[in-house]
């Protein structure tokens, strides 16, 4: 008996060492990343002031000082239905990874049969005659299974699955990020529609008022037609735009409820809550912020698990060129009846191994390999241009925050001028010297000018809505001094 066992013993050393995942193991590729952001940096001390107290930016929508809108974005979160069908993938993806982990370990069963059976009498084969004819047999077991994992195929797919649970998750993250991004900036266009709407009525009230005033001036004879039908022209746009602006304000109210996840009900009668926002900061990127700060973008780490994913998924690819060692076996008791089943006497076991080695399948195995090897290159192309895009778009964010803030300087700038003009076009008129024509004239770029100066205000809103959505979220706050 030595001898056998001496013989073997060089072979199970070798399937010991061997014993370990075939495969690539990951290593996260290599990115040409910039070293810092290009727009100009803020101080450690403005970044303070335009950060949330939380510090973090986890909830970085309270940095617009609305109540209101903190708490429309809490019940987007809870009841949107993008996020609640995240939740629930986070949740498939956790089931599926526990299932891929349990075939790394034994499986146990347990199993109670019984039959009854009549042999021939016509038989090929002859019965013995102290056999009876009808036989009872009554079997209980406890089943054992199990295949030793030598090249890691179960450990690879366990791995593969766990990161498919981690891009679930960051997905989910990626989703709620987009969410709050998306309910903040509905809710300034909806604030911008009411004040935009405001101000049409108010344009609308003044130019039926004046037309009044006219109608009587016509009819006295004071003014002439020609004037008259100006301002009914006026006043029909202005209708006209009301209309408009009417239109889009139902249409913000609409969307915003959908993102708020309310009932089909409320999303057609209802109308979401206002509030009043706080001064806006404007909050730069801080100094001696690394670039690669980006990477911890939820879709980038979405990313990045994919690709984890699929390179755990060569490994168990290439695992099935390799013999698989399988194990099993039982332990009950067999008796030809029911009483004696659990006796001594009628206890049974059985242990086998068994090695299976592929030998030829037409390529199979290697077209697996070669496939799973071309669904790791995607991944990680679509890494590559994830990362990429991401630059992009802090990129554009930065660039639009910068355009949006001149934007809104210059054209609350253009409606004081217009404004000083309107109120000596007036005077003009009243002193005789200009024409009401050129007050009207003045009043319908005021309008215009006012109407853009509420929408750059609202952009710029927005637009900080995507600077942190495009950076993740918020940044770490630089330590006071």
């Amino acid at each position: 008996m030595t001898k056998p066992l001496t013989a073997i013993a060089p072979l199970a050393a070798a399937l010991l060492l061997a014993g370990c995942a075939v495969g690539p193991d990951y290593a996260r590729p290599e990115l040409d990343l910039p070293q810092a952001w290009s727009a100009r940096a803020a101080s450690a001390a403005e970044a303070r002031q335009a950060m949330p107290a939380d510090g973090a930016g986890e909830r970085w929508w309270s940095l617009y000082g609305d109540p209101t809108l903190d708490r429309l974005i809490d019940e987007a979160l809870v009841h949107n239905a993008d996020a609640r069908v995240a939740a629930a993938r986070v949740l498939e993806a956790r089931a599926l990874a526990g299932i891929a982990d349990a075939d790394r370990y034994p499986s146990v069963t347990a199993g109670l049969a019984g039959n009854r059976s009549q042999s021939s009498l016509k038989g090929a084969m002859p019965r013995p005659d102290d056999l009876p004819r009808i036989q009872n047999s009554y079997r209980g077991t406890l089943d054992v299974a199990y295949e030793i994992d030598f090249w890691g195929k179960y450990r690879r797919a366990s791995e593969a699955a766990r990161a498919d649970l981690l891009a679930a998750e960051s997905a989910r993250d990626a989703v709620r990020l987009s969410l709050t991004a998306q309910v903040a900036q509905q809710y300034f266009a909806l604030l911008a529609a009411d004040a935009q709407e405001a101000v049409a009525r108010r344009t609308l009230a003044g130019r039926e008022e004046t037309r009044a005033l006219f109608a009587r001036r016509v009819e006295a004879g004071v003014a002439a037609e020609y004037d008259l039908h100006q301002i009914d022209a006026d006043a029909a746009d202005a209708r006209a735009r009301l209309a408009e602006l009417t239109q889009a304000r139902d249409r913000h109210e609409s969307a915003l409820a959908l993102l708020l996840g309310r009932a089909p009900r409320a999303v057609m009668l209802d109308s979401p809550e206002r509030g009043t926002p706080g001064a806006l900061p404007a909050p730069l990127v801080p100094a001696g912020l690394p670039a690669a700060l980006l990477l911890r973008r939820p879709d980038l780490q979405e990313a990045e698990q994919r690709l984890i994913a699929a390179n755990a998924r060569i490994g168990a690819a290439r695992a099935q060129y390799f013999p698989s060692v399988g194990l099993t076996a039982y332990l009950g008791s067999e008796s030809t009846a029911f009483s004696d089943l659990f006796s001594g006497p009628a206890g049974i076991f059985q242990f086998a191994a068994a090695i299976t080695q592929p030998i030829w399948n037409a390529g199979r195995i290697g077209f697996g390999v070669d496939a799973a090897e071309a669904r790791r290159e995607q991944a990680l192309a679509q890494y590559r241009q994830a990362v990429a895009a991401a630059f992009k778009d802090v990129r554009d964010a930065l660039a639009a925050q910068r355009a949006a803030g001149e934007r809104l300087a210059a054209e609350a700038a253009r409606a004081e001028a217009l404004a000083k003009a309107l109120a000596q076009a007036r005077l003009r008129y009243d002193a005789g010297i200009a024409s009401r024509l050129e007050v009207l004239d003045v009043e319908r770029n005021l309008l215009a000018v006012e109407l853009a100066r509420i929408d750059s205000e609202r952009a710029r809103r927005a637009a900080l809505a995507d600077l942190f959505k495009a950076l993740g979220g918020g940044w770490p706050t630089p330590a006071a001094g």
